[in-house]
C-alpha cells in the first residue's frame, strides 16, 4: 500500500471526505463544516492506492498556522494515515515564514493522539459544533 499526501487545490475532494466524516459520520451540521476560508487555506490530502482517504486545512494567522478539518475515512483509522498527516501539516507549516507554533482543536477523545505527537493542551474544553473539543499548541 502507498500513501502519499500531497499539497493540492482540490478542494472538492477535501470537502467530500469532510462530508462523510464530520456531516454524515459525526452529526455536524453543514452550516459548521462549511465556511469561507477554503480557498485561502493550504489542503493536503492523503492518498493510499491512489485513493482519497484523508485531507487536513492548515491556515496562517500571523506566527500560528492552524490546523484543522482533519479527516481520516473510516477505513484508515487506526492504521498511522492520521498521525502521518499530522506529521506532514506541521513539516509545512514550519516552512512557512514567521510561523512559530501550530495549534488545532482537538475532539476531546483524540488528545491523547495529538499529544502523541508533541501537542500540549491549553485552556479549557469547549463545544464546536456540539462535540467537545480542546486547543493544543505545538511551539517549533
Amino acid at each position: 500500500m502507498t500513501l502519499r499526501i500531497e499539497e493540492t487545490r482540490d478542494i472538492t475532494t477535501c470537502r467530500a471526505l469532510r462530508r462523510t466524516v464530520f456531516i454524515e459520520e459525526q452529526g455536524v451540521s453543514e452550516a459548521d463544516e462549511v465556511d469561507d476560508l477554503d480557498d485561502s487555506a493550504i489542503h493536503l490530502l492523503a492518498t493510499q492506492d491512489g485513493q482519497a482517504i484523508g485531507s487536513a486545512r492548515l491556515l496562517v494567522l500571523g506566527e500560528t498556522g492552524k490546523i484543522g478539518r482533519v479527516c481520516v475515512l473510516r477505513e484508515g483509522r487506526g492504521t498511522g494515515i492520521g498521525a502521518a498527516l499530522i506529521r506532514a501539516a506541521v513539516a509545512r507549516l514550519r516552512a512557512e515564514a514567521g510561523v512559530t507554533k501550530a495549534k488545532l482543536g482537538a475532539q476531546t477523545h483524540a488528545l491523547g493522539f495529538y499529544a502523541g505527537l508533541g501537542f500540549a493542551p491549553v485552556g479549557e474544553v469547549y463545544l464546536d459544533a456540539g462535540i467537545e473539543h480542546q486547543d493544543m499548541v505545538l511551539p517549533f
